[in-house]
């Protein structure tokens, strides 16, 4: 069966349930309090590699989706590769606007209208059902204009849902991942895309990058 935006698989509404509790009442198995349980600080990892699309596109409005509480983009002084010291990931990046978008976070549960330059999602497509990742992937760079960025992680989390599963519901291979974003990239040919795909080999991480960036 094949799933969409419009109709969505079970599991999808039933994470989102799930994610939404962690986010009002924190993760209870680390004892993770709310305002710290998916911040949305995962993005500090990428903010260079995400600045050089920015620069290589020439991208003005940014959509960051799956941002979390979105405390990533609060004021906090941050040094560049030269030392320089900026305000914060926006003024860092250079950009005019960064929206957020989170459907488990009320604050920015709002799906987006219109397109963005660029769309980044860091640390979110291992958290959506396997069956709904294909639409989820065609609806973040049908948003974007100019670039997409994301990352991935292939191994389990940390966390955990209020059920006790772990929050990474989909964990797959690094050529999985390749097909369908290669896939899905083929139909939005005029766009730069990354994704960086993280998995764990003896007591190390790996990174793999696919994308035309």
């Amino acid at each position: 069966m094949s799933y969409s935006r419009a109709n969505p698989s079970l599991r999808y509404s039933e994470l989102q349930q799930l994610y939404r509790t962690m986010h009002d009442r924190g993760e209870t198995f680390l004892r993770i309090p709310p305002e710290k349980t998916f911040p949305g600080k995962s993005l500090f990892a990428h903010r260079v590699d995400i600045k050089r699309m920015i620069e290589r596109t020439g991208a003005r409005t940014i959509l960051d989706y799956g941002s979390g509480k979105g405390q990533q983009y609060d004021p906090r002084p941050i040094r560049d590769e030269t030392g320089a010291l900026w305000p914060g990931i926006p003024d860092y990046w250079d950009v005019d606007e960064v929206v957020c978008y989170d459907p488990c976070y009320e604050p920015y549960s709002k799906l987006p209208q219109g397109k963005f330059d660029g769309v980044i999602s860091t640390d979110v497509l291992e958290h959506c059902p396997q069956d709904d990742v294909p639409w989820i992937v065609e609806e973040i760079f049908g948003y974007a204009t100019r670039f997409v960025f994301a990352s991935v992680a292939c191994f389990p989390a940390s966390k955990r849902l209020p059920n006790g599963e772990n929050a990474h519901c989909t964990i797959l291979p690094v050529a999985w991942w390749r097909e369908l974003v290669s896939t899905v990239a083929a139909n939005h040919p005029p766009l730069v895309w990354q994704f960086c795909i993280f998995s764990k080999s003896g007591d190390g991480i790996e990174q793999q990058r696919i994308g035309n960036a």
